[in-house]
Parts: C-alpha cells; sequence; structure tokens
C-alpha cells in the first residue's frame, strides 16, 4: 500500500501534470505538422519535381512472390518524416526562444534598480530639517 501511495504522491505533483499536458499538446501538435508536410507542402514540392508523389517514392529490394510480401525501402515516407521534424524542431526552437525572450524581459524588469541609500551627510540633513519642522 505505500508504494501506491507513493506513486500517487508523485503522479499529483505539478511537474509531473504539466509534462503529462506537453506531451498530449506535442502530440497533438505533431499530427498537424504531420498533415501539413504530407498534405499542403509536399504536393507542391512534387509537383515542382515533375509530378513526383513522395509517399510512394520507394527502392524494392525483392519483389513479392506467393505469400512473401515484398521488401521495399520507402525513402518517400522517410522524407516526409524529415520534413516533418525539421518544422516540429523549429517551431519548438521558435517557442523557446520567444519564452525566452520573455522571461527576460520580466526579469530585468524585476530587477529595477534600487535607489541608493543616503549618505550620512544626507541622512543628517534630514534629521536637522525635521528637526526644524518640529520647532516652528
Amino acid at each position: 500500500m505505500k508504494w501506491l501511495s507513493e506513486f500517487k504522491k508523485f503522479a499529483m505533483r505539478g511537474n509531473v501534470v504539466d509534462m503529462a499536458v506537453g506531451i498530449i499538446i506535442g502530440a497533438a501538435f505533431g499530427k498537424i505538422v504531420s498533415s501539413l508536410v504530407s498534405d499542403v507542402i509536399m504536393p507542391p514540392i512534387g509537383v515542382l519535381l515533375g509530378g513526383v508523389d513522395f509517399s510512394n517514392l520507394a527502392v524494392t529490394i525483392k519483389q513479392a512472390s506467393g505469400d512473401t510480401p515484398a521488401v521495399v525501402i520507402g525513402y518517400g515516407k522517410f522524407i516526409q518524416t524529415v520534413i516533418d521534424f525539421i518544422i516540429i524542431a523549429f517551431s519548438i526552437f521558435a517557442l523557446v526562444k520567444f519564452m525566452n525572450a520573455l522571461k527576460s524581459k520580466a526579469e530585468t524588469a524585476a530587477e529595477a534598480p534600487k535607489p541608493a541609500e543616503p549618505t550620512k551627510e544626507e541622512q543628517l540633513l534630514t534629521e536637522i530639517r525635521d528637526l526644524l519642522k518640529e520647532k516652528k
């Protein structure tokens, strides 16, 4: 039972919940980028390269025979996956750069210079001023 309570304590910590949310959002973002690459970016690139459909680009190592399927290297799908990765990596880079810029702005705003403490001379003059005001 101790193991279960330790797991519950671990799972309910803020960092774990934040990480889970990040993973879920990241997975959804990955699907969006995959669709962007395969449905929006790759078709025009294929047209520019003479009507090539990247998802069908492959090298057949061994032809299918009977019940044995063909052995194929699908390099077109690999190209799409590499482009997916580049877009995701760039998006994450841009997001982290943006977050760091916001963080540094917040830190510089928080680190506003403190006013200098008055010198002993200024403190003495302030005390004299206050005493003169009391006498009047």
